[in-house]
């Protein structure tokens, strides 16, 4: 297992399990709760006391850091199962709900995801979006899959804004990893307000449908739900 070459930061960390006792079919990203650097990063991993560690770390500026390295288990997701499988990726955030990341760090997030499948023998990263279903997925030799923190401990990680993008995620992956030319998101026609208006008359359908269509016409979906709640108080 070889270390990604887009790190410019390295300060590792004693807080991991040594060797993996799986192979690498996983990618877990998280949000920091914070709009730090990769050198904070790696004071906050570096004493023992503190108990948690990850793989790697976006900073604000878009630098990527490593803490531990990719052969090694690292502490981070509230799951042995899923760190012994997973390379798991700290990304500078919003210290508060929904968590958003600037372009940089998510454009080196996508980097970074698309250099890891690619060492490591995967052409292709995928976003199943159910929990039950990732968990007990048995991914094919070119597949892997993204998991996130909050499956496993009651946590908000990676947050919503994140969550709601781990599908644009794992297709522009996947695009690199196949040269196929990534499409443009769509546009969002018409204002959160108004689309928040058309869901509560019911014009979006319910549950994962509705996440999945407002998703597709290129809104975002946390916005959307939580300025629809607003609407209903009022």
């Amino acid at each position: 297992m070889s270390n990604s070459k887009l790190v410019s930061y390295t300060k590792l960390s004693p807080n991991h399990s040594g060797r993996r006792t799986h192979s690498i079919d996983r990618i877990t990203p998280h949000c920091v709760v914070g709009q730090c650097s990769v050198e904070t990063l790696g004071n906050i991993f570096a004493p023992a006391s503190r108990e948690a560690s990850c793989n790697y770390g976006i900073g604000v500026d878009g630098r990527i850091g490593m803490y531990v390295e990719e052969k090694n288990r690292s502490w981070c997701s509230s799951s042995n199962v899923n760190d012994q499988r997973a390379v798991t990726i700290e990304c500078a955030s919003d210290t508060y709900e929904p968590y958003v990341m600037n372009s940089k760090v998510y454009n080196s997030l996508v980097n970074l995801c698309t250099d890891i499948c690619r060492r490591n023998g995967k052409n292709k990263l995928l976003w199943l979006g159910d929990k039950n279903r990732t968990l007990n997925c048995s991914p094919k030799s070119n597949e892997m899959v993204l998991t996130v923190h909050r499956w496993f401990a009651n946590k908000s990680c990676p947050g919503n804004w994140l969550y709601a993008r781990l599908g644009d995620l794992a297709n522009k992956v996947t695009a690199n990893l196949q040269g196929v030319p990534v499409k443009p998101s769509p546009s969002p026609s018409k204002s959160i307000d108004a689309i928040a208006r058309e869901v509560i008359r019911g014009d979006w359908g319910n549950g994962a449908d509705r996440k999945a269509r407002l998703e597709s016409a290129g809104y975002n979906y946390s916005a959307v739900q939580e300025k629809k709640s607003l609407e209903v108080v009022r």
